[in-house]
């Protein structure tokens, strides 16, 4: 577009942590914290230290991964969840 076509004051920059999702250790923020507050539950609560180490080493595990495959699947899946009878075939 030619330099007419912006208008001065109508324009902003747009930074990329606006854009990125938010991950800690690889995995989405939430499920990061709610998966290491589970296993650490069960590791120091229960006192279970294999199956809670276990437990969020799965977890983490498969959140990164489908974070890597698609990094808005937590807001997919809530969204399928919330519509499942709508979405149902």
């Amino acid at each position: 577009m030619s330099e007419a076509a912006f208008i001065a004051g109508f324009e902003a920059p747009l930074h990329r942590s606006l854009t990125e999702p938010i991950l800690l250790g690889g995995a989405p923020r939430t499920v990061a914290i709610a998966n290491g507050t589970l296993a650490a539950a069960i590791g120091l609560g229960l006192q279970l230290w294999l199956p809670g180490i276990a437990l969020w080493l799965i977890g983490h595990s498969l959140a990164v991964w489908g974070a890597r495959v698609d990094p808005q699947f937590m807001p997919v899946f809530a969204r399928h969840l919330k519509h499942r009878p709508l979405l149902d075939v």
